[in-house]
């Protein structure tokens, strides 16, 4: 009698390099007759039509999409990184956030003060960030808004 193997708590390191292999098989889906004339585009349109040899998944054709070309379940979603990704717009976003599973992307209309509240923040709780944007220091920043105050008064005199 075989013995049933239990199964492995999630690491992120199996199913990972598993999908980089898998999507490394796995074909450039292009639409139909696109390579035939300029004005279809490449982009993935399901094939239709009664005598459409792409439907019909004739030999000698290229592929369609199907369930078989899908990513593992366990990481299906997950940033390439293999942390859970999630988006963050204030500081208090970061709390509750498990630094060992997620990972932040901040929101693309945060400001530098904020940004910059916001990186030294992931940075001091160990939380990994995607976007890392190179921002200016928070003196900084004050520091030039002070010079850009300075001036607006020079030129209201």
């Amino acid at each position: 009698m075989k013995s049933k193997k239990k199964p492995e708590p999630f690491t992120g390191e199996g199913p990972l390099k598993e999908r980089q292999l898998s999507k490394h098989k796995k074909p450039k889906f292009k639409r139909q007759e696109s390579w035939r004339y300029k004005r279809v585009k490449e982009n993935w349109r399901k094939p239709c039509g009664i005598d459409s040899k792409m439907r019909k998944k004739v030999k000698g054709w290229p592929p369609s999409p199907e369930v078989g070309y899908r990513s593992p379940k366990k990481i299906r979603g997950l940033h390439p990184s293999g942390y859970v990704e999630v988006r963050v717009q204030t500081v208090e976003d970061l709390n509750g956030l498990d630094p060992k599973t997620q990972a932040i992307r901040i929101a693309r209309t945060v400001g530098g003060k904020k940004r910059v509240e916001i990186l030294a923040l992931a940075d001091e709780r160990g939380i990994h960030v995607l976007n890392p944007r190179i921002a200016k220091e928070l003196e900084e920043i004050e520091e030039e808004e002070e010079k850009e105050g300075e001036k607006e008064k020079e030129k209201t005199k």
